[in-house]
């Protein structure tokens, strides 16, 4: 892998984005349906479904999933309609099927794998076949514990899709890793903004003084800076071993981790809603979903090995607490830069040199969207 400095990546003549990508409920609709209904989406982690029958749905746009665990103990996922009338089967965010899916209008009942084993009354009908009526397939596949959807009839090769990455972060062991604790928050901003401003630390000085004290936000190296994946890392400032209140590592670092690497934190972007971060004892990732033009969800998720979070000997709840509190600057400027885009006045400025990966973004975004 070869790292080059962060303002050495920039785009000559880069600006931000113009104001209709952040307030055009259209361009929002092209997003759904060019972005989030035909790219591989991150929906989670395959440790949430751990028993059969066991679901959780995500909602794109018009399109919702379900994603589940099958009799096989397989992850499937099917779009959430019913083959009758079309009526949205499940309206919970998560849950456990029994042993099976029923349509709660007319009792329309689909195995896990979506197949059609009962329909009350259709006998009846001349050439009803139930084979002829399973739940509509979604696309799935995993990479490092993660799952991934994809609702094009003809996506793209997922293996071919995540070549640059596969195998890159394999000493974090990411896959054995389990989470700690998730939290959801509501953003009353753009998505976008939510990923530009994970991309740059240009503004880490003035949001995150406390972040800033811990590595130095002038010395980003990225290895990946163009395309869907984006990123790399940061040292930390002397004296500073990880990103936590006080900068100490909470847990011995994971057991594969190279000697140079208990010195960085490594941020990557995964295109359109993933957001990647790994430290020397832990890792942490986001998910981004567009619910409104100017309103967006966001999870973020630490993960830790099981081990250490069984033990309750270390300050892991440390990481938690100091990101949250990241977390919630990044979206209160976020939420600040929805409303001044709003103005009549705002118009594109040039990116810095800090900011080289939100012009690779942009130029990945506009290509697909275009």
């Amino acid at each position: 892998m070869s790292f080059k400095k962060t303002g050495d990546t920039l785009t000559k003549g880069a600006h931000t984005l113009e104001r209709d990508f952040y307030t055009s409920s259209q361009i929002l609709n092209t997003e759904y349906k060019k972005i989030f209904q035909s790219q591989w989406i991150c929906v989670g982690r395959s440790e949430e479904l751990t028993a059969v029958g066991q679901y959780k749905t995500i909602n794109l746009g018009t399109e919702s999933v379900i994603i589940l665990k099958d009799e096989k103990e397989t992850i499937v996922a099917h779009y959430n309609i019913c083959r009758h009338r079309g009526t949205r089967i499940c309206n919970e965010n998560n849950g456990k099927f029994s042993k099976s899916i029923q349509c709660g209008y007319h009792g329309w009942t689909y195995s896990l794998d979506g197949k059609l084993v009962g329909a009350p009354h259709m006998n009846s009908l001349e050439n009803f076949n139930k084979n002829d009526y399973s739940m509509f397939p979604v696309h799935v596949d995993e990479w490092e514990g993660f799952i991934f959807i994809n609702l094009s009839d003809e996506p793209e090769d997922f293996d071919q899709t995540f070549s640059p990455i596969n195998g890159r972060f394999s000493n974090w062991n990411i896959s054995d890793l389990k989470t700690l604790e998730t939290k959801e928050y509501e953003v009353k901003g753009n998505w976008k903004l939510v990923i530009q401003n994970y991309c740059e630390c240009y503004h880490c000085p003035i949001l995150h003084p406390e972040l800033a004290a811990i590595h130095n936000y002038m010395g980003g190296r990225n290895d990946l800076f163009e395309g869907p994946f984006l990123g790399g890392y940061m040292d930390f400032n002397d004296g500073k071993d990880s990103i936590t209140s006080n900068g100490e590592l909470c847990c011995p670092p994971l057991p594969n981790i190279k000697e140079e690497d208990k010195k960085r934190v490594y941020y990557y972007s995964i295109f359109p809603n993933m957001l990647l971060s790994l430290h020397p004892e832990y890792v942490m990732y986001h998910t981004v979903w567009p619910i409104s033009i100017n309103r967006s969800i966001v999870t973020c998720s630490w993960l830790f090995e099981k081990e250490i979070i069984d033990s309750n000997d270390h300050k892991i709840q440390d990481a938690v607490d100091f990101w949250d509190m990241t977390n919630k600057q990044d979206w209160y400027i976020s939420e600040l830069s929805q409303l001044g885009i709003q103005s009549k006045k705002y118009s594109p400025a040039p990116y810095s040199g800090q900011e080289s990966l939100l012009a690779a973004f942009d130029k990945h975004y506009k290509k697909i969207i275009n």
